[in-house]
């Protein structure tokens, strides 16, 4: 219904905005990362919306970027997901971050936004799986490499945070395998 607009920005209380288009104030809840790239109060700004009218009321959503309106949108769809958990998965992950958590399934870390507990986040990467790979015909930057992918996981199922398997996973060699992979990461981690 309410596709885009362009206005100026007349408040900021995060996650919430007033947008002023010709006279009137749309309010309007935006991630973080939006919020974060907004420009000052007072100034220019085209916002994508999403329109939700529900029982308790119309609520406008908005996104600086496509990506993250598209994103919001298939969050929307996962079941028990409403919008304010939509709006904090975006706000906890990019959504190049979010795609590659999904793709990679990688429930650490959708584990650690708040919010999200450990099935809802097992629910975002079954029913997330294959949609975030491309955002209207362009293709995210999401790297899949499953080896990597199956490594990482196992050093954070281990007890290593994201920090030590980053660093370790730095390390290795491009075309390793899944357990050789888990046995050098380890190796290298016993020895810091």
């Amino acid at each position: 219904m309410i596709g885009r607009l362009t206005g100026l920005v007349v408040e900021k209380n995060p996650p919430q905005i007033v947008l002023d288009v010709n006279g009137v104030g749309y309010e309007l809840d935006v991630p973080m990362s939006t919020f974060y790239n907004l420009p000052s109060v007072g100034e220019k700004v085209t916002l994508l919306t999403h329109f939700a009218v529900r029982e308790d009321g119309h609520f406008l959503y908005g996104f600086l970027g496509e990506a993250e309106r598209f994103a919001f949108r298939q969050l929307l769809k996962v079941s028990g997901i409403g919008a304010r958990t939509a709006l904090s998965v975006l706000s906890g992950l990019s959504v190049n971050d979010l795609a590659a958590a999904v793709a990679q399934q990688e429930l650490g870390r959708l584990v650690k936004i708040p919010g999200i507990g450990k099935k809802t986040a097992e629910r975002l990467l079954l029913e997330l799986k294959g949609k975030l790979a491309q955002v209207g015909g362009v293709a995210l930057n999401v790297t899949v490499d499953d080896a990597r992918g199956d490594i990482s996981n196992a050093l954070l199922a281990l007890g290593y945070n994201e920090k030590e398997a980053a660093a370790a996973m730095k390390q290795l060699p491009a075309d390793v395998g899944t357990s050789d992979g888990i046995r050098q990461a380890l190796k290298l981690l016993s020895k810091g």
